[in-house]
């Protein structure tokens, strides 16, 4: 492309940056969008988020992606902060204003575009959510914010889901989630549930772990929706499959979070097509194969 004086730049604010893949997505968007834009990656030192934010609005960015670690550190920098940005309590995109940056969070709506791609809407559905850390927070409250029916949270301190339960009937006011035990999905009831797997159980390299193995359990599984992308295909998800069940990663959140905030920048609607192209960009740039899953 033309880089001239009438170029935008959109960049990354994280540390480190230097294997993301977001640049995979946001030029390839630009380049099939006839827009003048381009896409980098900038890695701010430790207790430079202040002066990263200021220094995007004076440079005239037009907007910009945050990641790890410092989602939550650059809240109090911003003029304005989205909703469910805030009761996520994580911002990974600002969007510029007249006078400073908006915070949103595109992860969690990422996700949900992701999940409705593949048939997984979670309106009014029976949800199992694995985990109570920060991740399963976000998803917690995306499914609140969503309107699921109800929100069974397991995890292995039943501490902690009772807690996160109550933070989430709380934010939404209603009686919503359930926090216990992983071993009491014994109890739940005798249905078939949406299950979205938000712990690192599974990760490369430990990849023939899940956090329940009992088929019991997954036999009580529609759909298993499994955050890790690294591998495609997770133990949790084969283990969905030999109950019966239809299983995704979540690889696609990956790329529609970067969509949504390119969105939000531009103003323009990406259509299937260039969203398509975005995606085969983005796993060319990870080195991924990917092969579909079959249901068992």
């Amino acid at each position: 492309m033309k880089i001239d004086g009438y170029t935008r730049t959109c960049g990354l604010f994280g540390n480190p940056v230097e294997h993301t893949m977001s640049p995979a997505i946001h030029n390839t968007l630009a380049k099939e969008m006839g827009l003048n834009l381009v896409y980098v990656p900038f890695r701010v030192p430790a207790g430079c988020m202040r002066q990263a934010v200021e220094g995007a609005f004076a440079l005239n960015l037009l907007g910009c992606n945050v990641t790890i670690p410092y989602k939550t550190e650059v809240i109090p920098f911003l003029k304005e902060i989205d909703p469910l940005a805030e009761r996520i309590g994580s911002v990974n995109t600002l969007v510029r204003l007249e006078d400073g940056f908006k915070g949103y969070n595109t992860d969690m709506p990422g996700l949900y575009r992701a999940m409705c791609e593949d048939g997984a809407d979670v309106t009014g559905r029976q949800v199992i959510l694995l985990g109570a850390g920060g991740v399963a927070r976000a998803v917690a409250m995306l499914l609140g914010e969503r309107k699921a029916k109800k929100v069974y949270i397991l995890n292995r301190s039943a501490e902690k889901a009772k807690a996160l339960a109550e933070e989430v009937n709380a934010a939404y006011d209603r009686d919503l989630a359930v926090g216990s035990a992983l071993a009491d999905y014994k109890n739940l009831p005798d249905e078939r549930f949406l299950c979205i797997q938000a712990t690192n159980v599974g990760m490369f390299p430990k990849v023939d772990e899940a956090v329940i193995e009992d088929p019991d359990f997954y036999r009580k599984i529609s759909i298993g929706y499994d955050l890790i992308y690294n591998p495609l295909d997770t133990r949790f998800m084969k283990l969905v499959r030999a109950a019966g069940g239809q299983a995704f990663h979540g690889l696609k959140m990956l790329l529609w979070q970067g969509i949504i905030a390119y969105e939000y920048w531009t103003g323009e609607k990406v259509t299937k097509e260039q969203s398509d192209l975005a995606y085969e960009a983005m796993k060319q740039a990870m080195g991924i194969t990917e092969v579909k899953s079959i249901q068992a």
